[in-house]
C-alpha cells in the first residue's frame, strides 16, 4: 500500500453551535486537497445559524501550498472567515509564523502561531471572555 504524503487529514468535533477542526497538513497542498476539505468544513456548517468555529492546524510536515492551494485557502478564510473565533497554526517554520499574520486579516476572530502543541491547544479551546 502506498500513502500519500501530502494533503490534509481532519477532525471535525461538533457541540451545538460550536464546531471544533484538527487539521495536519502534509507536504505541499494543492487544489485537490482544498477539494476535499471544503465540502468537509461545509456539511459540519450545514444547518447551523450562528456557528463558531475554533481550528488547530498543525503544519509540523507542511512544505507549502502550490499557487491555486493558496488561493483557495484565501477563498475559504473569505467565505467562512466571520465564523472563525480562534485559530492556532502549530508549526516550526517561520513561514507559518508570516501565514499566521496574514491569515489572521481573512477571519474576524484571533489567528495564532505556536511552536507548542499543548500551549496551541490551551489557546485554541480557551473559553470566551
Amino acid at each position: 500500500m502506498v500513502f500519500n504524503k501530502q494533503g490534509f487529514s481532519i477532525d471535525i468535533k461538533t457541540n451545538e453551535n460550536e464546531i471544533f477542526i484538527i487539521l495536519k497538513a502534509t507536504g505541499k497542498l494543492t487544489h485537490e486537497d482544498y477539494l476535499t476539505l471544503i465540502p468537509k468544513i461545509d456539511a459540519a456548517l450545514e444547518g447551523l445559524e450562528h456557528p463558531e468555529i475554533k481550528a488547530l492546524l498543525d503544519t509540523t510536515d507542511m512544505e507549502g501550498w502550490t499557487l491555486r492551494a493558496l488561493y483557495d485557502d484565501c477563498k475559504l478564510g473569505l467565505r467562512h472567515g466571520k465564523k472563525f473565533s480562534r485559530v492556532a497554526i502549530y508549526g516550526n517554520k517561520a513561514l507559518f509564523k508570516y501565514a499566521a499574520k496574514i491569515g489572521g486579516l481573512f477571519i474576524s476572530g484571533a489567528m495564532k502561531y505556536f511552536e507548542n502543541y499543548d500551549e496551541a491547544l490551551e489557546w485554541v479551546l480557551a473559553p470566551k471572555i
